[in-house]
């Protein structure tokens, strides 16, 4: 019998990071889609006047899931590291568990949201250098060859 790998503390780093995203953004888009008009968050609707959207309910969906519910299932299953046959389809690194390659996508998901947030609202706060930050810091744990490693197929 083999014995179960201990994650590496970088992996723990990495979910930790994934659950705080996770619950952030469902805590932000959760209040966006019941308050569209985006009064409990004290956002003006002015702040979409050069955006598509005339309130906050379609930015706050996409906030939802894809920076909601995916880190956080990504998060589930770094931990648990157990397939998921509609997710391996979505691998480009197939040598790795396809939560590895989550990891990274909601890295990609998180700095073109701000980037995207910021071009439409044009105006920086600490708050967007902080999650482009915190994306770069998912990707690069995600990289790291201890966590490659861990998650790798081959191991």
């Amino acid at each position: 019998m083999i014995a179960k790998q201990r994650k590496p503390f970088a992996c723990h780093l990495l979910i930790f990071l994934h659950i705080f995203l996770g619950l952030g953004a469902l805590f932000g888009g959760g209040v966006l889609i019941v308050s569209p008009d985006g009064s409990i968050l004290s956002m003006p609707l002015k702040m979409l006047q050069n955006s598509p959207f005339h309130n906050f309910l379609i930015p706050g969906l996409i906030l939802f899931v894809g920076l909601g519910i995916l880190p956080l299932i990504t998060a589930i299953f770094l931990i648990s590291e157990k397939p998921l046959k509609i997710a391996e389809k979505l691998r480009l690194y197939k040598e790795t568990h396809w939560s590895w390659n989550s990891s990274l996508y909601v890295g990609f998901i998180l700095i073109i949201w701000i980037t995207v947030e910021l071009y439409l609202i044009q105006g920086v706060a600490f708050i967007h250098v902080f999650y482009i930050f915190l994306g770069l810091i998912i990707q690069s744990i995600t990289l790291l060859p201890s966590v490659k490693e861990h998650y790798s197929n081959n191991k």
